[in-house]
């Protein structure tokens, strides 16, 4: 009985490491430039968001919200030349103080879904 509930047992997590296994595939946000919550004196002049996985630009994007709510103006959104799981992307003007949100969505090179936002300030 004991050997019954053993194998059972081993076949249900060998059941749930298969199923697990495709959620480590996605690509998730590792750290941006402005970094998630920081507060700064300048404004930037591009955002750079890397993730845990390659990217694939055609299906991604990123966007701007100012204080207000408002769209901010940015240009294409770009895969940095010497990571491909960066991306970046210019900010089409000069920011004022107040907090941001960034809003992000990415495909990785394995056709994963993913997508999220953070904050950052820049300090009157």
């Amino acid at each position: 009985m004991n050997i019954l509930r053993l194998s059972f047992v081993a076949a249900a997590l060998a059941g749930a490491a298969l199923f697990a296994a495709p959620v480590w595939a996605h690509a998730f946000l590792d750290h941006a430039v402005p970094s998630v919550g920081s507060t700064s004196q300048g404004a930037p002049r591009q955002l750079v968001l890397s993730f845990t996985q390659n990217i694939v630009p055609a299906f991604s994007g990123v966007s701007l919200t100012s204080p207000a709510g408002a769209s901010v103006p940015t240009g294409k959104v770009v895969v940095a030349p010497s990571d491909p799981a960066t991306l970046q992307v210019s900010i089409g003007r000069t920011l004022s103080p107040g907090t941001y949100v960034v809003h992000w969505h990415v495909v990785s090179v394995d056709t994963h879904h993913t997508s999220g936002s953070y904050k950052f300030t820049i300090a009157p």
